[in-house]
């Protein structure tokens, strides 16, 4: 469910205070744990070092990103694929194959030569 529009967009004020006045040239990776803040048209071109739990990782704000939120751009959660015995053997075969087809293509070369 969005925000309300007579509201206007959430931006924490501690975050605005870090940027405002400033130009984006001037200032370097501006950390912030504000990962519910909306991004406005005066964050463009700024660097934020957005917490996502564990560390601080940029994110360049650009014209695309506006109205969004600046979590989004950090994800929290790390994926950890899925699989087990089956995946590896997949996993096992297909190197096997792009070593088999490499050993093939040069094989091929130094027939030419």
């Amino acid at each position: 469910m969005s925000r309300s529009l007579k509201k206007g967009p959430y931006v924490d004020e501690k975050l605005l205070k870090k940027f405002e006045g400033k130009k984006p040239a001037d200032t370097g990776t501006i950390k912030t744990w504000a990962r519910r803040s909306q991004i406005s048209p005066e964050m463009v071109g700024f660097t934020f070092g957005v917490h996502n739990g564990k560390d601080h990782l940029d994110v360049f704000v650009t014209e695309e990103m506006v109205g969004h939120r600046l979590g989004e751009f950090a994800p929290s959660k790390k994926f950890v694929r899925h699989g087990g015995k089956m995946q590896k053997e997949m996993e096992q075969k297909q190197k096997d194959a792009e070593i088999a087809a490499a050993k093939a293509a040069k094989a091929v070369e130094t027939v030419k030569k």
